[in-house]
Parts: structure tokens; sequence; C-alpha cells
């Protein structure tokens, strides 16, 4: 389930996919694998297994793991005692310490074999890549992933314990472990390189508290808010353990533990981190109040009186904290997420193809007018036509036809996908709005109307336009023939000895035969006066031809 790093696999396979072996039926599978891997990214919830840190002391242990400290990590929900019983399996001999503190040197130069492990928690380090905020799901796996830096935090009282409240002065002694590589990797252990301590003081540590309860509360809004189908019960938990907090006392103890006058004038230097205390306490109630919401539209009948008793119980805590700390708003992130689809989605369906300019042809095939597209003053803007006039035609043929089309319409409109049916809705809701501008005057031009002619009359107009000139003539002498105008006169020359045909050139005579008699001159045209090409006055019968 490390589809980040499949992903990533992918991505260079795609690279030779693509580039070097051409092979594009690999490549669209690959990319399939890869679409379905982010999906699972955002909707499948992964479990998050534990690491542990285990400490081999004793001379008795191989050289290789002796007195060293590893980090290892735990199967799938496994916990931290069935990983100690599959770790002693291993040395059946070894002793299993008690307690958390590194050992003395007695241990380390004894000749048996003990054993430490505890629990440690992995420090997340997010790639750098996501430099803004981004979605719980998509954070998780770094969470338990790629991880280098681990801690173990310890409670060490310092000062004179206070029974009224143990907030005041509980310091943490945090053990930071740093190992050689990061895991998971090759291995799921890998040896410690260096530890270092720090210390946290009590108002620190409650800063921190605050902080990961808000992360918690925010975490799992997120998560129903993305998937309202996840059961209710962890919800619950959280939010009343927080609102009526009946063991603990919730942030209460920190009021009495640092915003007296005395802890104040005591540590002038934590004025900051007071104010910062307070700010994380005033934060806490939007997350609470947008929970509780949540809460509400899922909860069963069985449970409406726990959750009527936890809003009573939020009224008051809310009341008091915008009193003394100020009021909060919601986070914006909060309100974007309850929308049904992310805003590049909705415009991937909305607007197919608003991006490029849209030709006549394209628009024809998309919409059920045929409506061309004209370049206006904002890019190319589809504006509607007039409707045609249609002379000829009565008023009820005018109605006949208009059904028809509104019935052509459904059945297209039926046949058209997704896109073409959203973008014909946006095209006619243009079109009612836009029928009554001063810019659509131009149906009459574009989509001429005239009547077409008659086969016969077309087919005398074309045979006129073969015989007659195309110059243009006034209209009273369209019926009288054409002027005969007079041509060049045609002169032939033969080389002496240039035999055609098989004759010699003093066999082929001077002057060219004449052309074959015709029943009408009028074929002739203009060689009526080019009479003097030929030598004989009378032409030959049409059936005593001279061929040349």
């Amino acid at each position: 389930q490390m589809w980040e790093e499949a992903i990533a696999l992918g991505k260079e396979l795609a690279e030779q996919y693509e580039n070097e072996m051409f092979d594009y039926e690999q490549l669209s599978e690959l990319l399939r694998k890869q679409a379905q891997f982010y999906e699972n990214i955002v909707k499948v919830i992964r479990p998050k297994p534990d690491y542990f840190a285990v400490g081999y002391y004793g001379q008795g242990f191989p050289t290789f793991i002796r007195n060293k400290v590893f980090i290892y990590r735990g199967k799938e929900y496994e916990r931290r005692e069935d990983f100690e019983a599959r770790l002693l399996t291993q040395f059946p001999n070894a002793e299993k310490m008690k307690t958390t503190s590194p050992p003395g040197d007695d241990i380390k130069n004894s000749s048996g074999q003990y054993i430490q492990c505890f629990t440690v928690k992995p420090k997340l380090d997010l790639p750098s890549k996501f430099h803004r905020p981004v979605s719980e799901q998509i954070v998780s796996f770094y969470r338990v992933n790629e991880v280098q830096r681990f801690e173990y935090s310890r409670p060490v009282r310092k000062g004179e314990k206070n029974p009224d409240n143990e907030f005041a002065n509980m310091w943490i002694e945090r053990t930071i472990y740093v190992t050689a590589y990061k895991l998971p990797g090759i291995l799921r252990w890998f040896e410690v390189k260096s530890v270092f301590m720090v210390e946290i003081s009590p108002l620190e540590n409650a800063i921190e508290t605050m902080q990961l309860t808000n992360d918690k509360i925010n975490n799992m809004v997120q998560q129903h808010l993305n998937d309202p189908n996840l059961p209710i019960n962890p919800l619950s938990m959280l939010l009343n353990g927080i609102v009526d907090p009946a063991v603990m006392g919730g942030f209460t103890n920190y009021e009495k533990a640092f915003f007296t006058e005395k802890y104040m004038h005591e540590h002038p230097e934590d004025h900051e981190k007071i104010e910062k205390l307070k700010d994380l306490i005033a934060w806490q109630i939007p997350f609470l109040a947008e929970g509780i919401r949540i809460h509400g539209e899922k909860v069963t009948e069985a449970l409406r009186p726990f959750h009527e008793r936890m809003e009573a119980c939020f009224r008051q805590l809310k009341d008091k904290v915008e009193k003394q700390y100020g009021v909060r708003a919601v986070l914006s992130s909060l309100e974007e997420r309850r929308g049904s689809r992310p805003r590049s989605m909705v415009r991937s369906f909305t607007m197919p193809s608003s991006s490029r300019p849209l030709s006549v042809a394209s628009v024809s095939s998309i919409s059920s007018d045929s409506t061309p597209s004209r370049p206006g003053s904002d890019g190319f803007v589809l504006e509607p036509l007039l409707p045609k006039k249609m002379h000829s035609r009565s008023q009820d043929k005018l109605d006949k036809d208009d059904l028809d089309k509104d019935k052509k319409e459904k059945k297209k409109e039926k046949r058209n996908s997704k896109h073409q049916e959203i973008f014909d809705k946006e095209f006619k809701s243009t079109d009612i709005s836009l029928q009554q501008s001063e810019a659509v005057i131009l149906s009459e031009t574009i989509s001429p109307l005239r009547p077409q002619r008659p086969k016969s009359q077309v087919l005398n107009v074309l045979g006129s336009e073969r015989r007659f000139s195309v110059s243009p003539v006034p209209p009273s002498s369209q019926l009288t023939p054409p002027p005969i105008t007079p041509r060049t006169k045609l002169s032939f020359t033969i080389q002496p000895n240039l035999e055609l045909n098989g004759m010699s050139s003093s066999d082929i005579p001077d002057v060219p035969p004449p052309l074959p008699l015709k029943g009408s001159t009028a074929d002739y045209g203009n060689l009526m006066e080019s009479q003097d090409l030929t030598s004989p006055t009378t032409s030959p019968p049409a059936h005593q031809r001279v061929s040349p």
C-alpha cells in the first residue's frame, strides 16, 4: 500500500515507454495504474504501524548488535507485547528490562543478554514539494513513512509536588533517535546513529498538547467531510472527552497552573508562550463547533440525548472561552471542503471547450441549432442568430416544423455525452438572454434563404452559359445572337523532308482540306468570313470527305 513509491517508479517507466521504447500500449496501462494509485491515496484509509526502539545489551549478543540500539517497524496492527514476544523467540535466553532509561556499564559489560524495548513516535518530515497546506489523507503517509527521526518522551517531576495541579511541575525528558537510513527501507529495522535529549518545560508541554488536540479534531472533521460514511463512534468519544472532561479537567488545569499572577511574576520570559496557549484554546472552539455540527447530522435517535447533553456542555464552554480569550472564525478550508467537488473538477464538466475558439463546424456538431460563431471583442463568443424567415410557408406549417425540431433536439440531446449536454444547456440559456440584443443582425447574409431553382431551369441556364459569352449584356439584347468577329488567319507550313503517316511532303497538298459541311452555319460561328482559306469554291458533299 505504499502507492507514493509506486507512482515514483511509474513515472520512470512512463519516461521509457513514451520517449525511448514508444510502447504506447504499455504506457496507457501504466497511466491507468497511476490514476488508481492517486485515487487510493485519497480514499483508502491505511493502517499506521508502530515503531519500536530495541536495545541489545550484554556480551552475550553477537558483535553486530552488541550494546547497540535499533529502530524496528512493526507490522500492521501489531502491539508492543506481540512484537516483544516475536523478538524474544529469536533470543530465548535474553532477559527483558523493565525500565526505559539507558542501562549502566555493569549491564553492558555483563556476560548475559538484556533486551530493552519501548515504543517510539516517528517525527514528521514533509517533502519540500508540500509548500502549502494539503489534505490530511495525503500527509498521513509521511507521518509513518520516509522517517528518520524518532522521539521518546518520559515525564519527569521537578520541584515540589502540587496535589491540586500536576501540570505545574511536570517536565518532559525527550530523547530523539536518528537512524542511519529512512524507514521503511530495504530492511524493516536500522541502527541508531545518534541520540540526543532535550527537556520540555510544563508550559511548552501544555502548548504541544493543545496543538495536538486541535490537529486531531481538525483531521477527524476533514475525514468526515470527505467520507460521510465513516462511523460516528470515534468522533463521539473525541468530542465528549474535550467538551465534558470529567476526569482530566480539560484546559482548566492549564488556567490554574499558568494563567495566575504568581506564575507570570516568577516567569516573565514566558509571556509570549502564555499568549500562544490562550490563542490555541480560543481556536479550539470553532473546531469543536464543526465537529458537533457533523455529529448532529449523523447521530441516531438512540444517541440523541447524549448529543443534546454534549451540545449543552459546549454552549457553556463556548461562552466562557469567547468571553476570556476572544472569538475565532472557522477556517476557510473547512468551508471549501463541504462542497461536493473541487473547483477544478466542476470546471472540467461545465466548460468543456471554452478555453479554445469554436469553429462553425464544431458548434454545429455540439449544439442542435447549428449556430455559427464569430469573433468578438473578448475572444470567440457564441451569439445566436435571428430566426429564419420562411416566406412561402403558412403558420400551421411553421408550428408543425417547430414540433418536429423539438423532437429532433430531444433525440440528439439523448445521444450527446455528458459534456455536450451541459454545454447545450448553457448555450441555450445564452441564446434566450441574447435574442433581443442588437448584435444579431447578420442572419440574412450568413445563411441566405433564396429559394432554389428548378432543375430544368438550371440546365437551361448552364447550357446557355456554355454557348453565350460571359460578358454582361443588356436585357434587351439577350435573345439576339452575339456579333460575329473575324479571327486571325491561320497559316500552315510543312518542312520539305518531313514524312507524315508514311506520306512524303510532295504527296501532301498545299492547301488543307475544307471543313465538313453541316446543316447549320451557326455551329461554325465566326468562320463565315474566313472562306478565303479554302481554295475550292464549292464544298464536297457530306459523304465525300478528303482525309489529310
